[in-house]
């Protein structure tokens, strides 16, 4: 499964608020290259780290989580019903363990 940062959209929030992705970073704990490799998705954020974003943003937590990296579909119709069927089972499992590992983290702030 790919993801897919939406950079735009995060740089847009942050200037609305006149800042820049040095205070992401700082908000979040990370230094700035460890925040640009979330960025150019070479690593997913931690569910502390998208509160920490959500925080800093203004934004609903779950518009951030969205925005962090979604799934992306394969190309073409090629697959079959089961293979899509077992794809977006896959998907909903990774979500669901997500919201798992946010909810534990949560608790223990």
């Amino acid at each position: 499964m790919s993801l897919f940062f939406d950079a735009d959209w995060f740089d847009a929030r942050l200037a609305a608020r006149g800042l820049d992705r040095g205070a992401l970073a700082a908000a979040a704990g990370l230094q700035r290259g460890e925040l640009h490799r979330v960025f150019v998705n070479e690593r997913a954020a931690t569910p502390e780290e998208l509160g920490a974003f959500a925080t800093v943003l203004g934004a609903d937590i779950v518009e951030v989580t969205l925005r962090s990296g979604i799934a992306a579909r394969a190309d073409g119709g090629a697959e079959d019903s089961a293979a899509r069927i077992e794809s977006i089972e896959a998907r909903l499992d990774a979500i669901d363990s997500w919201i798992e590992e946010f909810e534990r983290a949560r608790k223990r702030a």
